[in-house]
């Protein structure tokens, strides 16, 4: 019988899901239901961090023996910090204020053992260099409905892959989870990553 505790995913992105099963972990997947509009926006950090603590919080509280890990990512644009625009209008003007230009998609990550009761909650930054995109791919992509509910406006591993001309930093950040961040929180933890390879 295994000693490890069962791996918890508090996220309802399919993309940081995916992330995590590429690299060998197999997670339950709760989704925290928190309400993303109660946290005042602060800086995209400490924003990110405290909205992965509320959500990895929100499910560990009905769990026994678990490792729950929470995310939300935002990208900061000009010192603004942008979450998922919501309407395809603020997915367009999002992307002509993007286009060419460079930003820093932020992920707060909070990992929670509620076995022994203890947290911790880090945040990663990457930065993001989107491409001289035309006004007919902005329209096409936003008419995909795929930026309109992800932080940015874009997705590095779906159709904005193409748009997006290069990052510096950990490239799985800005899908939506640091691997390399997360597997250090695991060992601050006293837990091996390797141990959750299925």
């Amino acid at each position: 019988m295994s000693t490890l505790p069962r791996l918890i995913l508090a996220s309802a992105s399919p993309a940081r899901l995916k992330t995590l099963q590429n690299a060998g972990l197999s997670p339950e997947v709760i989704v925290s239901g928190v309400d993303e509009s109660t946290v005042p926006m602060t800086g995209p950090a400490d924003y990110t961090m405290k909205l992965a603590q509320l959500k990895a919080v929100a499910v560990a509280a009905d769990q026994k023996r678990a490792l729950v890990v929470g995310c939300d990512s935002v990208l900061a644009l000009d010192g603004e910090v942008l979450g998922k625009p919501g309407t395809d209008d603020e997915a367009v003007a999002r992307w002509k204020q993007m286009r060419g230009r460079s930003g820093v998609l932020h992920t707060g990550h909070c990992v929670i053992d509620t076995h022994r009761e203890v947290w911790l909650a880090r945040s990663a930054a990457t930065q993001v260099r989107f491409a001289h995109v035309t006004d007919e791919e902005i329209e096409a992509y936003v008419a995909t409905g795929e930026p309109s509910a992800v932080a940015g406006a874009f997705t590095i591993d779906g159709r904005g892959g193409a748009f997006v001309s290069g990052v510096t930093g950990d490239h799985h950040n800005v899908v939506g989870i640091s691997l390399p961040l997360l597997r250090l929180m695991f060992e601050e933890l006293g837990f091996v990553w390797t141990e959750f390879w299925s």
